[in-house]
C-alpha cells in the first residue's frame, strides 16, 4: 500500500476517501491528496532516492498511488541545465533551466501528470480515459493511454495548432475538436464526465493527476544538490503546476530531505491570457476570467481552476506575477535556442521573457540562484515562428557560389 491518506477540501478542510472525486460536496471547493508524512519520513531518504531508476517514480512515496507504478516508467528526471550563456545575456550570476523539452515520451511536462493519473485510473478500474486539452495533455493521454491499453477520448479546441493535432492523431485516439476555446471545451467535458463513467484526468481524476507536477519540483531540488533555489519562474495556465512545485518543495522540507526553504515563486503568463498575473499585480484575490488571445495556446486558459491558489503561493513566498506580449515570447524562444541550444514551445518563451522582465525590474535579484521552468518542446509550436527567423543561404552546387556567401557572412551579413 502507498502513503496517500485521502482527499481534503482546500477550502473547508473536509476529508474524503481515496476515490475518483474532485469537488467537496459541502462547499464545492477543490480536493487535494493528503499523505502520511511521518510514515514517508521513515522510508524516503536522499540515499534511497539516489539508488532508484531515473524517472519520476523515484519519489513514489510522495505520489498518490497504492500499488506499483503502471504508466510512465520512462517519464521524468529531465535535465537541469546550468545556463551560463543565457545568464550572461540577462545579467545574472547563476541561472538554471529545468528542461522538460526532452526525456519525456511526448516531450512535455504533461507526461508527469498523466503517468500518475493513468496509474490511478487503472487502480480505480477504469477502462476509458479522457481529457480536455490545449495540446500537450492531449498528446500525453493519447500516447500513454495507448501503451496502457485504455480507450481514449481527447477533447481539444478546434483552433489548436495543426502540428499539435497531428501529434495526437498519430496515436489514434478518439479526437474531438470543439468549436470554442479551452474553457468551452472544459465545460463540455465536465458535463460528459458527469454522465459517462470515464476517467477524465483533469476532472474527476484531477486530485491525483495534479500531484504528478510535484516531481518537477522534486527534481529541481535533487539536481541542485539537495537544496531549493532562491527563485523559480513557472508558466501558468490553470496555475496547478506552480502550486504543485511549491507543494513538492514543502514536502521535501516536511520529511527532512532539505533543511531550509526560502524560495520565491514567480508566475509567468502571456499578456493575451493573464488572469493570474493581473490579479497578482492588482493585489486582488479575484481571478477575473478573460478570453484568450495569444500565440501561447498551451497557456490559454482564461478561467484558471487553480488561479486563486497560485496567487496565494506567489504572495506567501514573496514572488510576483509577470506577463509578456507575443513578440516578446518569440524573441525569448529565439534567445533560448541561440544561447543554450534549447528549443522551447511558446510557453517556454513566456517563462524566459517574464524572467527577463523580472530581472530588469529588480523583482529577481541578479546575484541569486534562479530556475526557469521550460515545460514543452518547440517542435510542437513551430507555426509561431513562421516569418520570424532568418532565411537559408541559397547557393549553386559549386565552391565559388559558397565562397560568395561566406564572404557576406564574414562581413556581418546573414
Amino acid at each position: 500500500m502507498g502513503y496517500v491518506k485521502g482527499l481534503k477540501c482546500r477550502e473547508c478542510g473536509r476529508e474524503y476517501p481515496v476515490e475518483p472525486i474532485y469537488v467537496c460536496e459541502f462547499c464545492f471547493g477543490p480536493l487535494e491528496a493528503t499523505y502520511d508524512y511521518k510514515g514517508i519520513k521513515k522510508v524516503l531518504t536522499r540515499k534511497t532516492i539516489e539508488k532508484r531508476e531515473k524517472n519520476l517514480w523515484r519519489y513514489k512515496e510522495l505520489l498518490p498511488i497504492d500499488g506499483e507504478p503502471q504508466v510512465g516508467l520512462s517519464s521524468g528526471y529531465t535535465p537541469l541545465l546550468k545556463a551560463d550563456n543565457l545568464a550572461k545575456e540577462l545579467g545574472v550570476k547563476e541561472l538554471y533551466i529545468k528542461d522538460d523539452t526532452v526525456a519525456h515520451p511526448t516531450l512535455s511536462f504533461k507526461d508527469r501528470v498523466v503517468s500518475v493519473a493513468l496509474t490511478k485510473a487503472r487502480e480505480f478500474g477504469f477502462d476509458t480515459v479522457a481529457c480536455a486539452s490545449t495540446g500537450n495533455l492531449a498528446h500525453s493521454v493519447s500516447a500513454h493511454g495507448a501503451r496502457a491499453g485504455f480507450r481514449r477520448f481527447i477533447f481539444i479546441p478546434s483552433t489548436l495548432e495543426a502540428s499539435k493535432i497531428v501529434a495526437s492523431l498519430v496515436y489514434e485516439p478518439n479526437l474531438i475538436a470543439v468549436d470554442g476555446n479551452y474553457d468551452d471545451v472544459n465545460r463540455l467535458c465536465s458535463e460528459i464526465a458527469n454522465k459517462y463513467k470515464w476517467a477524465f484526468v483533469n476532472i474527476n481524476i484531477r486530485p491525483f493527476y495534479a500531484e504528478g507536477s510535484k516531481t518537477h519540483g522534486f527534481e529541481i531540488i535533487e539536481q541542485l544538490g539537495w537544496k531549493a533555489p532562491d527563485s523559480v519562474v513557472v508558466p501558468c495556465a490553470s496555475g496547478s503546476l506552480l502550486t504543485k512545485i511549491w507543494k513538492g518543495f514543502k514536502e521535501f522540507k516536511e520529511i527532512g530531505i532539505i533543511k531550509g526553504l526560502e524560495t520565491k515563486v514567480f508566475a509567468a503568463q502571456a499578456t493575451g491570457c493573464s488572469p493570474i498575473s493581473t490579479a497578482i499585480k492588482q493585489g486582488s484575490d479575484v481571478i477575473r476570467p478573460v478570453k484568450p488571445n495569444t500565440i501561447a495556446k498551451s497557456l490559454a486558459i482564461g478561467n484558471p481552476a487553480d488561479g486563486f491558489y497560485a496567487t496565494q503561493v506567489v504572495r506567501a513566498t514573496g514572488g510576483y506575477g509577470e506577463d509578456v506580449s507575443d513578440q516578446e515570447i518569440i524573441d525569448a524562444i529565439k534567445l533560448l535556442a541561440k544561447t543554450e541550444g534549447v528549443f522551447a514551445e511558446t510557453a517556454g518563451g513566456v517563462t524566459l521573457a517574464c524572467t527577463w522582465k523580472l530581472v530588469e525590474t529588480g523583482k529577481i535579484a541578479r546575484d541569486e540562484t534562479t530556475v526557469i521552468c521550460i515545460t514543452g518542446n518547440g517542435l510542437k509550436t513551430q507555426e509561431a515562428l513562421n516569418g520570424h527567423t532568418s532565411s537559408p543561404h541559397y547557393i549553386k552546387p559549386n565552391l565559388s557560389s559558397f565562397e560568395e556567401v561566406l564572404e557576406k557572412i564574414d562581413k556581418g551579413g546573414k
